[in-house]
């Protein structure tokens, strides 16, 4: 009767053994299908003007600035092939009596000797603003950058009480500093 329970109890044990110990494991992994970004049309940063009164050598100015994009301009593609518009962006800058001192468009061809191939090749000036006026000069912190993103060139643009223009890399942190950019300034 030992023999028989010792029997029975060992085919218990086998036949449990292998009814939960059977399953097969699968080494498939399922992972959701990623889509394929498709780039949209050209995409177009929003209008921007900004005006203010600006004390300066003695007398008021008034310093506006606008941006724009502009569909003439080359387009430029970042790494998924979604195409961005470039802006151009125009200073002018009035006496008090209304009359015109300074005015110009900007576009990021005037920047091109501040920019690396990256930047020349897939950057849009992003913005020009107002900073402040530095004895002789107007001062403006302007900036070219991959669209959508943080990553951009600072540079700062500098008008003369004789409407010279000078571009220089802004390689200081601090924009409102009195200390000049350590680049060499250009006139143009």
């Amino acid at each position: 009767m030992k023999k028989l329970i010792c029997a029975l109890l060992i085919a218990v044990v086998g036949f449990s053994w292998t009814a939960c110990g059977g399953k097969k494991k699968s080494e498939d992994i399922i992972a959701p299908r990623q889509e394929k970004v498709t780039p949209q049309g050209p995409i177009s940063m929003q209008e921007y003007t900004d005006s203010r009164d600006v004390p300066w050598i003695g007398k008021q100015y008034r310093v506006a600035v606008h941006r724009q994009s502009c569909d003439s301009l080359p387009k430029v593609k970042d790494e998924t092939g979604q195409a961005f518009v470039d802006n151009a962006i125009s200073v002018a800058i009035t006496r008090q009596d209304g009359s015109i001192f300074f005015t110009r468009r900007f576009t990021k061809k005037d920047f091109l000797k501040y920019l690396d191939a990256d930047y020349t090749k897939t950057g849009i000036l992003e913005g020009l603003v107002f900073d402040k006026a530095n004895g002789d000069w107007l001062e403006f912190a302007a900036s070219v950058s991959h669209p959508q993103t943080d990553e951009y060139i600072p540079l700062v643009v500098r008008i003369s009480r004789m409407g010279e223009v000078a571009i220089a890399r802004d390689t200081s942190l601090d924009t409102t500093s009195d200390s000049k950019p350590e680049a060499e300034d250009e006139d143009i």
